[in-house]
């Protein structure tokens, strides 16, 4: 690929594995350094980092936990001290707590409100931690879910209502921040090949789900990073605010 986002600095969370880890390839394939965030896997986390380095590309990889909002400021630092600057952050690191309706008595609510935390106050942390430090013509891109809007089965209220949240709060950080040319968008995947998806779904995408999407099957991380990508780049300058579904056309 063309190297167009050589000399910009991102930052992606949650990019050890699955679609984090596909994101911070695609933006390195670009020519970005990228910095990703971790909680435990520490031997994954290194792995991208070395094949984001065999890319030709400055990568580090910084164990931060997202619930934690105080360790938002202190990962923004590491990344500027590390290697210069911020230009793009994406804000992909989530968690999926799902399978019981609201009113079930056994409800997890402590897992819900952990969810929660992680899904939409750590990266409400993250963005203002990072957006006075992010350079003109920056970018913010957060990861939702396709759940955000549309949720064709029970079990998942407080998972759906954490993506949506960031649909909200999106589209105010656009507002606030177009004046210097900062973009911030939503993506929504819909169903991926992803330990998230394997732990809510099964190892198999059951029949009943692949039928509520016109092209039925799920979508490759490659075609999500794509988007994240396209997103962080010069074409990418003129839409903010958006909400962009890779979902194979479910709830259309």
């Amino acid at each position: 690929m063309s190297p167009v986002l050589k000399g910009k600095v991102a930052l992606v969370t949650g990019g050890s594995r699955g679609l984090g880890a596909a994101i911070a390839e695609a933006l390195a394939d670009q020519g970005a350094d990228v910095a990703i965030s971790y909680v435990a896997s520490a031997g994954k986390a290194e792995a991208v980092v070395a094949k984001l380095q065999a890319k030709g590309v400055r990568a580090l990889a910084i164990r931060s936990d997202q619930a934690d909002m105080a360790a938002a400021a202190p990962l923004v630092e590491v990344v500027i001290a590390r290697l210069g600057r911020l230009d793009i952050l994406v804000n992909n690191a989530a968690i999926a707590v799902s399978g019981k309706p609201v009113d079930a008595p056994d409800l997890d609510t402590v897992n819900l409100d952990r969810q929660w935390q992680v899904n939409v106050m750590g990266p409400v942390a993250l963005t203002r931690a990072a957006a006075p430090k992010l350079a003109e013509g920056g970018r913010i891109i957060y990861i939702g879910s396709r759940l955000g809007t549309v949720v064709p089965w029970p079990g998942t209220a407080d998972y759906a209502g954490s993506k949506a949240a960031l649909i909200g709060y999106a589209k105010g950080v656009a507002r606030d921040l177009g004046g210097r040319n900062i973009t911030a968008n939503v993506i929504q995947p819909g169903v991926m090949p992803t330990d998230m998806s394997a732990e809510v779904l099964g190892e198999s995408v059951p029949d009943a789900v692949l039928d509520q999407h016109p092209i039925r099957r799920i979508a490759t991380l490659e075609e999500v990073a794509g988007l994240a990508s396209f997103l962080a780049g010069p074409q990418g300058g003129y839409i903010t605010g958006e909400v962009i579904s890779v979902s194979g056309g479910i709830g259309v």
